[in-house]
């Protein structure tokens, strides 16, 4: 990106046609390469979903593991109101959190607090509120966590905002095609 910037803006400033080039050319290929990933986005659009459902799976592994990725984790889900990759169920997936009775945690059959819904009368986050959730009737789990899980949710509020994501990428196509010299 540096070089990139640096021929764009030495090649302007000394008028050499030479760094000019090199900066349009190099800007081309990256809109084009921007506009294929868009192309194959939306027809591998299936394959994209796999993974990131295999990211999410893979991310509740090692939930307790880095804190930087259990803040990413609870982050999303508070964020899209959400729990599990497609739902409180993927939670198994973790050591901490799975439902077998080899399980001596207390978190067992568990979720985070981030997939707890929020009671707007509460000023402090009950980090507790996780426990023992899936143990009950799912009847009773939508009243104490969020049952629909992030990929969906990422699905839903991806078509919602379609518009906005579409004009946030036509326009930054747009600036490129309109800065290249």
């Amino acid at each position: 990106m540096f070089i990139l910037g640096f021929a764009g803006c030495i090649g302007a400033l000394r008028e050499n046609t030479f760094l000019l080039k090199f900066f349009s050319v190099f800007l081309g290929i990256i809109f084009f390469l921007e506009l294929t990933a868009g192309v194959l986005a939306f027809v591998f659009k299936d394959w994209i979903k796999d993974q990131l459902y295999f990211f999410i799976n893979n991310n509740i592994r090692a939930y307790r593991d880095d804190i930087d990725l259990q803040n990413l984790i609870d982050f999303t889900q508070e964020y899209w109101q959400c729990c599990g990759a497609f739902g409180a169920d993927d939670w198994n997936l973790n050591i901490y959190f799975n439902c077998t009775d080899s399980n001596a945690s207390r978190e067992r059959c568990g979720v985070p607090f981030s997939c707890c819904t929020k009671d707007p009368a509460e000023d402090v986050i009950n980090t507790q509120c996780g426990y023992d959730a899936r143990q009950k009737p799912e009847v009773d789990q939508q009243i104490v966590i969020y049952t629909k899980g992030c990929v969906p949710q990422f699905e839903k509020w991806l078509q919602d905002n379609l518009t906005i994501v579409a004009g946030i990428f036509i326009g930054i196509a747009l600036l490129q095609v309109r800065r290249a010299p």
